[in-house]
């Protein structure tokens, strides 16, 4: 029986109701390769360790991050989640606003480049977020699948140093709604879309 951790009581609430969306055949699909990568891992009894790779590291590839943190912790799954890109922005304002409505806890520090603590417990270390390139060294450089979240680094880094295993797991990009009336509401569906599907990605692997 798998363990689920205590998280804050807000998050709770968007976790529950994350793992209540449906997920289309297509995208379990999509999500296979990553679950049996992980399975593999742990059946091996090696370190789980996934990068989240988009262009930018600015929304995606964190809000990926964060979540497939969050989902292994949730369920007892010792895995390592890191993000990064192929440029140096910052973590998008907008996607941090979004995390902190699903109920994790935020603090930050800097200012061009903001690094946040964004928390999910208090039994757990805060996970640290902030636009960097794939191999920071605050990621893992060797014995890692590169997950990659956009189509423009999928398409345009055809060789990552280090990775075991690259996965195309794709997501539309909220950007696109920036300064519109739907903007937080749109950020908002791509989290838990993707919490959604982290979620699932790590129910399914066995200890």
């Amino acid at each position: 029986m798998q363990t689920q951790n205590l998280v804050y009581p807000e998050l709770q609430m968007t976790i529950e109701k994350a793992r209540e969306q449906n997920i289309s055949d297509e995208r379990l699909a999509v999500l296979k390769p990553m679950i049996e990568y992980i399975q593999t891992k742990i059946d091996q009894g090696k370190e789980v360790n996934l990068n989240f790779i988009c262009t930018h590291n600015s929304r995606r590839s964190q809000f990926s991050q964060i979540w497939a943190q969050t989902a292994a912790n949730y369920f007892g799954i010792p895995a390592l989640c890191y993000s990064g890109g192929v440029e140096v922005t910052a973590f998008n304002e907008r996607a941090v606003a979004s995390i902190k409505r699903s109920g994790f806890r935020v603090s930050s520090k800097g200012d061009s480049n903001p690094i946040y603590l964004i928390s999910h417990s208090d039994d757990k270390e805060p996970i640290k977020a902030f636009s960097k390139l794939f191999d920071d060294p605050i990621n893992r450089a060797d014995q890692f699948a590169a997950v990659m979240t956009c189509s423009h680094a999928d398409e345009n880094c055809p060789f990552i140093p280090g990775t075991e295993k690259r996965i195309p797991v794709r997501y539309d990009d909220p950007k696109e709604f920036d300064g519109t009336p739907e903007e937080a509401e749109r950020y908002d569906q791509r989290s838990m879309q993707i919490a959604s599907e982290m979620f699932y990605t790590f129910s399914q692997v066995k200890k």
